[in-house]
Parts: structure tokens; sequence; C-alpha cells
């Protein structure tokens, strides 16, 4: 799409990769792989660190989560890596360590699945759609979808590349509109910054990022959305370093108390 062309967007990615000293960990390797398969979270003894690689839009809850879910666990560390999904998916393929994968869109999990990495059939656990965002007060007077193509007003959208810029082109498409972004960000907690620190007058986000703005953004809903809903899909991944906690975090997730939470932080579940 052309207005996406008119910008340059570059990224460097840095990964870094770090070596073990070939002893396997309690809870890990191809036998916890089996062992995981055959007992339920309760069962599993947990220690070790477990890595989930999230999208963006999930930082907040699942950092919430994750506190809650070592609370559970006492001799479990869980780290996160938020970013992009396509970012999350490449560096996956290009063998960085991690245990678990949730992706923004089923698109960029397929990276994943394509390579023989996920080690269970993705679920998808929750569903999300985008949102105008405004600073707080709305200084620019912003409307709607109609204003994305005003030269006038300084506007923030996600890259092609990632989940919540596929999900623009969508909406915009299905408007009949050519906005006119003056910057494109990497990922959509990028773009939600440029909107709390005044740096632009709206830009298009998740629902959930403007609930876990607070007061500092304010949202504005429009029907185009609808034609954008982002499926989440989540996955143990084959060559978990923590197989055990892997299998466990995903069932946690789709618990009640996850799909809770998420549900409070402005997720919708697949079913509703």
């Amino acid at each position: 799409m052309s207005f996406y062309r008119s910008l340059a967007v570059s990224a460097a990615v840095g990964l870094v990769l770090a070596g073990c000293d070939g002893d396997e960990p309690a809870g890990t390797g191809a036998g916890s792989n089996e062992a995981a398969a055959g007992a339920t979270a309760e069962e599993r003894t947990l220690s070790g660190t477990l890595t989930v690689f999230a999208a963006a839009s999930l930082t907040d809850v699942f950092t919430e989560l994750g506190a809650q879910f070592e609370a559970e666990n006492p001799d479990l560390t869980v780290t996160f890596n938020f970013a992009a999904s396509s970012t999350l998916a490449a560096q996956i393929t290009q063998a960085a360590p991690a245990d678990v994968f949730a992706s923004a869109s089923a698109t960029t999990m397929q990276t994943v699945v394509d390579a023989g990495l996920n080690a269970e059939e993705p679920a998808v656990f929750v569903q999300n759609t985008l949102q105008i965002a405004v600073p707080a007060g709305n200084p620019a007077g912003v409307t709607g979808l109609t204003d994305f193509t005003n030269a006038d007003l300084t506007i923030a959208l996600c890259a092609e590349e990632v989940p919540c810029g596929a999900a623009a082109i969508k909406v915009f498409e299905a408007a009949g509109l050519t906005p006119q972004p003056d910057t494109l960000e990497a990922d959509v907690r990028a773009a939600l910054t440029k909107v709390e620190l005044g740096e632009v007058d709206a830009a298009l986000v998740y629902k959930t990022d403007v609930l876990a703005a607070g007061d500092v953004v304010e949202g504005i809903e429009f029907p185009e959305s609808a034609e954008a809903v982002n499926d989440y899909p989540i996955t143990a991944l084959t060559e978990a370093p923590n197989a055990d906690a892997a299998a466990a975090w995903v069932e946690f997730v789709q618990s009640e108390d996850g799909l809770a939470a998420l549900e409070a932080a402005g997720f919708q579940l697949p079913d509703a």
C-alpha cells in the first residue's frame, strides 16, 4: 500500500543467543517434554527459568500473570521478551532460546509452525481490535479515521510488517481512505508511546493498549475496527529449554484466572 512505501522504516534488531554448557537443568530436555505431556499443571514441580516470547500488546497483562505464576511456583522465574510478533517469530526461527510464543496474529505464528517449531497446535486464546488513541483532552479534536488523511495532523501508525500495521491496512481499505502517517513504528507500544508523550495527535493501536495507558490517553471507537479483528495464538515450542513450565504456562493463560485477567485488560474471548 502506497502510504507505507512513502516512509522508510529502519530497525536494528539485536539478538544475543546465550550458549549452554551442555548440562540440562532439572525439568528440561526431551524427557521433560514427555513428562509434560502426561501431567497436569497442578502435578508438575516447576523450577528454573521460563522464557516467554509475547506480542508487545500483551506486556501489561502477561507481566501481571507472570507474577502470579511465580507466586504459585516459588522455584520458577518467568522472563519475557515483548516485541512485534514478526520480530519474535524471526528470532525463534533463528534459534533464540524460548519456551513459549504468544503472537498477535495467526500469520506470524504460521512462520513458527512452518518451521516445525511448535510443540502443539497453536490455540487462539484471545482477540483484539484497533482503536484510535489520542492524548488526554484530544487537543487536535480527532473524531474518526478521516482525520488520518489530514496532512496538518501528526499521525503514527504501526509498520506494515507487524500485526497492528497489517490491521491498519484492513481498516483503511474498508473505509476507502488513504492515511498520511508521519511515522511508522516498530510495534504497537512504540506507537502508543508517541501518543502518551504528546508527540503525535493520534495513532492506531489496540483497544487493550488504550486501557493500559490510563488517563494520559483517550480512545475513540470507529466502526471499521470490526474488519480487522486480530486472533492471538499461543504455543509451547519444540526446542523449549523448560518444556514442563512451557506446557504449564500455556494451560495457565487459558485457565479461568488467566482469561479473566485478559478480559479485564480489554481482550475479547474468541467465542465472545
